[in-house]
């Protein structure tokens, strides 16, 4: 496979903040400061909150490629992400993801299935797998 290459761009705007955006995409995110550090901005996506919103995104995505490559039948799948920031060794860093994971099978026999592939899917993460954060999976199976 080729390389691919995604184009993210910012601005800065005022203050702690800045607004990212992509040519090959028509929404755009402001940034900030988180409000936990000096002069941070409430209720605005921090690069905190995008790094874990990138593992969690990436999981939901490659989850749904094995699932139906798979031919798992599901009903309902949620993931709520937590990223732990930490300042280790004078550094901060975003030391573990925690996802969350709710999945909702049809067939209650499946289960074993189900979670083989929620497994697969955090292992084949592309994200989860380029960063050093470690992810931990906490699967939730309901019928």
């Amino acid at each position: 496979m080729e390389a691919h290459y995604y184009n993210v761009d910012l601005k800065w705007m005022s203050d702690r903040k800045g607004l990212i955006f992509s040519p090959e995409l028509e929404s755009k995110i402001e940034v900030a400061t988180p409000p936990q550090f000096a002069k941070g901005v409430e209720g605005l996506w921090s690069p905190e909150h995008l790094l874990t919103a990138a593992v969690n995104s990436c999981f939901m995505t490659t989850f749904l490629a094995i699932a139906e490559n798979s031919g798992l039948e599901f009903g309902n799948f949620e993931c709520n992400a937590k990223g732990k920031l930490e300042q280790v060794d004078g550094k901060f860093l975003i030391t573990e993801i925690l996802l969350d994971t709710i999945l909702k099978i049809k067939n209650a026999a499946e289960e074993e299935k189900a979670v083989k592939i929620l497994k697969k899917a955090e292992a084949a993460c592309l994200i989860s797998n380029s960063i050093k954060s470690k992810v931990t999976l906490d699967i939730h199976i309901k019928y």
